[in-house]
């Protein structure tokens, strides 16, 4: 898939959700990996004005699981994360951050991810692991 399909996959699909709720944009595709920006504004603060660790794990989730649909075959499985957990090191309260996905395990039925939430500066924010299923389609 090409940078510009996935860019078109990504508007169409996350059009009416929490993708587009909180502005991500999926940006980079390789081989391996995806990646997503999200700002960082007062709709995903924490009430003390800083980045709310949920915003995070919702942009990792995002950017996971549509590596998966990305990297499998959409017409014959849906993709569905099945557990998550995170490392929040470092905050934020302004800018963007980046979500960057790489395979860990790139199995038929799991997939298993690392993601990396880094900001403008590539200084990191959050470390996530994120396993998704593929589910096949009932025909």
């Amino acid at each position: 898939m090409t940078k510009e399909e996935m860019l078109q996959l990504s508007k169409k699909v996350c059009k009416n959700t929490l993708m587009e709720t909180l502005e991500i944009e999926f940006t980079e595709i390789g081989e391996d990996f995806l990646i997503a920006k999200m700002p960082v504004n007062s709709r995903v603060h924490q009430p003390d004005g800083v980045l709310h660790g949920g915003a995070s794990v919702a942009l990792a989730e995002s950017v996971g699981s549509m590596a998966s649909y990305v990297f499998l075959d959409t017409d014959k499985f849906f993709v569905r994360g099945i557990e998550i957990s995170a490392n929040h090191v470092k905050s934020i309260s302004e800018g963007f951050v980046y979500a960057k996905a790489t395979f860990i395990h790139k199995g038929r039925t799991t997939q298993l991810f690392e993601i990396r939430i880094t900001d403008e500066q590539e200084k990191l924010i959050s470390v996530v692991k994120l396993t998704t299923i593929a589910l096949p389609k009932e025909k």
